[in-house]
């Protein structure tokens, strides 16, 4: 069960945003507003298209939110949404508790200098500035004095693996060292929230795995949170702690990579995970047997014999456990007390089906 979440915990609150572009969009969220409109009867009645509608999300203290959908979802109108770099047309964004179209322009420059930062697939480092100069470079406009400001940013190339290149230009660097100076520019400012745009898209998969790891490592460290758009399913259950599906400018579903895995929204969540392997993503406490009912069921069975494991054990560690051992059922084990049993067939189950019939195989 997940735990209730304290309003202080969120920092980013996303209400029922719409995004309406076209030469009628104010009669057109009037009608949305009024009449309810879909997507569909928003183009047919006033030729304006949705890039977002309705969307509700939250950004937790320390979390990273991955936002992902194919091409045209509307993840990449939604995240310019939160730093209002594009205004909304209905619906509400708050801020630290700020609501974001209250703010008067100064009061918004001091949000993205201090609070958000982001950085974009395409970096736009100043070709005629080097590593250490583009890495200020944001200081630089905030008026802060060069010696201070180069400080700062040395700071941030070492955080990214970058103090030995600060002399250099953004030519003598490969594709993920400017990413990485891009990284470093907006952690220099020190901002609670970091907005990653497709950062990572045009890079070797290699390199990509790479500085996924580490960004989410360099976050998780700085105890900084962030929303991370991409198209990569794969790329979200790597970096993400929870996520959310975008189609045709809706979210479709918002939950953790087991949760969308194994229990899908619709057919076309479904559709988007067929190919993901499990054996990382599927917990114990999702496909074990309450212990009872397990007791119940297999009255012969010494409970207190098996061996034992974590809720949070994946698949892969529980195949294992039970290679290990010379019965076919692992223990679940929360608080000192054995929760749950694991059946090499519910395991299988686990692998192949959903929680529920793993449960059901046991």
């Amino acid at each position: 069960m997940e735990k209730k979440i304290n309003d202080n915990d969120v920092l980013l609150d996303c209400r029922n945003v719409w995004k309406i572009f076209g030469a009628r969009a104010p009669a057109a969220v009037k009608a949305v507003s009024e009449r309810g409109l879909s997507k569909k009867q928003v183009l047919q009645d006033f030729d304006c298209v949705v890039g977002v509608a309705d969307a509700s999300l939250q950004l937790r203290r320390g979390e990273i939110f991955c936002v992902m959908g194919l091409s045209g979802s509307g993840k990449s109108t939604l995240v310019r949404l939160f730093n209002r770099l594009i205004e909304p047309s209905l619906g509400t964004i708050t801020v630290k508790g700020r609501e974001i179209s209250a703010l008067k322009p100064a009061e918004l420059r001091e949000m993205r200098a201090n609070t958000i930062g982001m950085v974009f697939q395409s970096v736009a480092l100043l070709p005629y500035r080097t590593v250490l100069e583009n890495a200020a470079f944001g200081l630089e406009v905030r008026g802060i004095a060069r010696e201070q400001r180069n400080e700062i940013a040395l700071a941030a190339l070492g955080k990214v693996g970058l103090s030995d290149w600060t002399a250099r230009y953004p030519s003598e660097l490969s594709g993920g060292m400017q990413q990485r100076v891009g990284l470093a520019r907006a952690l220099a400012a020190d901002p609670e929230i970091i907005l990653m745009d497709e950062p990572f898209s045009a890079l070797d998969p290699l390199i990509r795995r790479q500085l996924q790891d580490e960004f989410r490592q360099l976050t998780k460290s700085l105890g900084k949170s962030s929303v991370f758009i991409t198209h990569d399913l794969d790329e979200a259950i790597r970096i993400g702690d929870r996520i959310a599906i975008m189609k045709d400018g809706v979210i479709v579903q918002v939950g953790t990579a087991e949760e969308i895995v194994t229990r899908p929204a619709d057919d076309y969540v479904a559709d988007f995970v067929a190919g993901i392997s499990r054996i990382h993503l599927v917990k114990a406490h999702s496909v074990m047997k309450p212990v009872a009912e397990f007791r119940a069921a297999h009255p012969n069975c010494d409970v207190d014999a098996l061996l034992r494991t974590t809720p949070d054990a994946d698949i892969g560690e529980l195949i294992d456990l039970t290679m290990q051992s010379d019965r076919d059922a692992v223990a679940v084990v929360h608080d000192g007390k054995v929760v749950g049993v694991v059946t090499a067939r519910g395991l299988l189950r686990g692998v192949a089906g959903s929680p529920a019939e793993a449960r059901a195989a046991a």
